[in-house]
């Protein structure tokens, strides 16, 4: 169907990292694979490794998948990663993937009598009536995103507070005390984070500083013009995710190369360590957010709850970890 290997279109359904030298290769295995609902045969693959291959077959979950926040994969990278990594998962756990959902289709799916597939995996915050919808209709929810929700569902989270928190702070140790906040304000814990972390070390918020976005490339390049036009402005950028921070630093690149002096350049720090950030130059110092094993743990607890294995809803917290690079360590002028 592809054109492709066997070999190169196994390294690409079993690793999420891989990609061909021809990227669209990459995606016409991923799409081939979703079309033919494609699961391996594990009696195959134990008598290709020496065993008996004798388990008996069982028939493959269908799982669903809602974009919580977001219109398409391409708007946020972080999630289109993570969506490599959950079919992975589906591949190696007996699952496939069935429709791929927005917060529109749930009033449809509200009306029908029976959705077609087992379970769902949420990514990213959804409404309460949304919430509401898909636990009446599957049979096991998971959802994964950087902050819980508490909607009565299992949730697979990092904790975005902690992480502003952590990115932060790291801008603290460096001797900036004027750090800007570019990010989603309503009901946002990295906000809170920011402000809490500003807090606990007495430093006086200015709003100025806040610049409120939904979070894209393009509003974070604007935000660089916004900040930079201040009488002060900050010395130091948290933005709350990577791909408002690159849009930041491009908009950075941009108005300094058009002068002789660098005028502006504050330290940029923000959260997600998605692949593009260490491509970028300045390569961008982030918080780095478990994709891999969130996804591992969403599958494998999707899976046990469609199982019967667990009754009470399950919230599993993981780590993250400051990833330093150099974009929050350049020198001010």
């Amino acid at each position: 169907m592809t054109g492709a290997s066997i070999a190169t279109v196994s390294r690409v359904l079993n690793c999420p990292d891989y990609q061909c030298q021809d990227k669209n290769l990459t995606e016409r295995i991923r799409q081939a694979a979703r079309e033919l609902h494609y699961v391996p045969d594990q009696n195959a693959r134990q008598l290709k490794m020496g065993g008996r291959g004798s388990a008996p077959k069982q028939k493959p979950y269908k799982i669903d998948i809602l974009l919580a926040r977001f219109h398409s994969l391409e708007e946020d990278p972080f999630f289109a990663e993570m969506y490599r990594y959950i079919e992975t998962e589906f591949y190696q756990g007996n699952c496939i993937p069935g429709q791929l959902l927005h917060v529109p289709d749930i009033s449809i799916l509200g009306s029908e009598s029976r959705v077609r597939a087992d379970g769902m995996l949420v990514l990213g915050k959804c409404p309460q009536a949304v919430a509401d919808v898909i636990l009446r209709k599957y049979r096991g929810v998971v959802a994964i995103d950087r902050n819980p929700m508490d909607y009565r569902m299992d949730e697979i989270t990092c904790n975005g507070a902690q992480a502003a928190m952590m990115a932060v702070e790291y801008l603290l140790e460096l001797g900036h005390t004027s750090i800007a906040y570019v990010g989603d304000c309503t009901m946002e814990a990295r906000y809170g984070g920011y402000y809490e972390c500003l807090l606990n070390h007495k430093i006086s918020m200015i709003y100025e500083y806040i610049v409120s976005t939904n979070q894209t490339r393009e509003e974070g390049y604007q935000a660089f013009h916004r900040l930079e036009a201040l009488h002060r402005p900050p010395t130091a950028v948290f933005c709350a995710n990577d791909v408002t921070a690159l849009g930041f630093l491009q908009a950075m690149k941009d108005a300094n190369k058009r002068r002789k002096k660098q005028v502006y350049r504050p330290a940029v720090i923000s959260i997600d360590d998605i692949e593009e950030a260490v491509r970028f130059s300045p390569m961008l110092t982030t918080i780095r957010i478990p994709k891999g094993d969130m996804a591992h743990l969403a599958v494998l607890t999707l899976k046990d709850r469609l199982q019967g294995g667990h009754q009470e809803c399950v919230r599993m917290e993981l780590p993250c970890h400051l990833i330093v690079r150099e974009s929050a360590g350049m020198n001010l002028t």
